[in-house]
């Protein structure tokens, strides 16, 4: 966001993601901690969908970025953190992710390392 953006925010109860044919695109922020990640998961493969359908078959739907930031108390606890590794590298530039852990004690993965930030 840059300044004067509009941001609409949402926290906890029933959301979703469905952008519609012809809709204009948006820029989504997901921010997520701890089991918090499982609906947000679920945005991000529906939007990896669109992307591939996009690609594929150049469907209508005009689609923006996904940003997802991620934290728990270490790397154990990132849940899908694999899955979504394997979006950012399917969907460079269009789904990328920022883990943030609080409390890790022992060496972090290289495949993880440059996504982390924390402790």
């Amino acid at each position: 966001c840059t300044l004067d953006s509009e941001v609409a925010l949402r926290v906890g109860g029933d959301f979703f993601f469905d952008p519609q044919p012809g809709d204009s695109p948006v820029n989504l922020v997901l921010i997520a901690g701890g089991v918090g990640i499982n609906p947000l998961f679920s945005i991000l493969l529906h939007i990896a969908d669109l992307h591939g359908y996009q690609e594929g078959k150049g469907n209508r739907h005009k689609l923006g970025t996904a940003k997802l930031y991620y934290s728990a108390k270490n790397t154990n606890e990132l849940l899908f953190k694999k899955n979504i590794l394997g979006l950012m590298k399917a969907f460079p530039g269009k789904i990328t992710c920022c883990f943030h852990v609080t409390q890790q004690h022992s060496q972090i993965c290289k495949e993880l390392q440059p996504h982390i930030t924390g402790k």
